[in-house]
């Protein structure tokens, strides 16, 4: 007789067989020219924000701006010599871009990782109920690691309820 599937086995099937297939691919990227446009689009990003996130009085003469928009600008300074110096290789020396391979299962990979922890965000905020977000990271990982044994389930997940319960109700922690 043929056991039943249950679900966590057809979802690490069908994650073998994505992890196969992204295995076997991997892109060249010019990743000086790449960082520098990234680092100079966060800085203007950071410095455009900066002024809705970190209010200021007039009577300060060192502020909570000035350090982070020194820092962004430096940052900025430095992506430009990056794009300028790496532009300058290719078209006047006719050197080839610098380029780094990137295997696509590993960025998958971490690409999830991120999406659990930005979801446990999403799910923080818009319950406002820090143990929902709690266990949805728990329970995240868990089936990331393709963990079998509910007793880890169980316990994972009465750690972070019990840690939740202390910070809020022992230590009048709110979240």
């Amino acid at each position: 007789m043929r056991e039943k599937e249950s679900w966590m086995d057809r979802l690490d099937k069908k994650r073998d067989e994505i992890d196969e297939k992204l295995a076997k691919k991997e892109i060249n990227l010019p990743i000086e020219f790449i960082a520098g446009i990234v680092f100079l689009v966060l800085g203007l990003v950071v410095l455009l924000i900066m002024p809705s996130q970190v209010p200021v009085s007039d009577t300060d003469v060192v502020n909570g701006r000035v350090f982070p928009k020194l820092l962004m600008v430096v940052m900025m300074i430095f992506s430009g010599v990056l794009l300028l110096k790496e532009l300058y290789n290719v078209y006047v020396k006719k050197r080839p871009w610098t380029t780094k391979t990137v295997n696509l299962l590993i960025e998958v990979k971490a690409l999830e990782i991120l999406a659990i922890l930005l979801l446990t965000y999403v799910i923080c905020r818009v319950t406002d109920l820090f143990v929902i977000g709690a266990i949805f990271c728990c329970l995240g990982f868990l089936v990331y690691f393709r963990c079998r044994k509910k007793s880890y389930y169980a316990i994972t997940l009465t750690a972070a309820v019990l840690i939740w319960a202390a910070f809020c109700f022992g230590l009048n922690v709110s979240f």
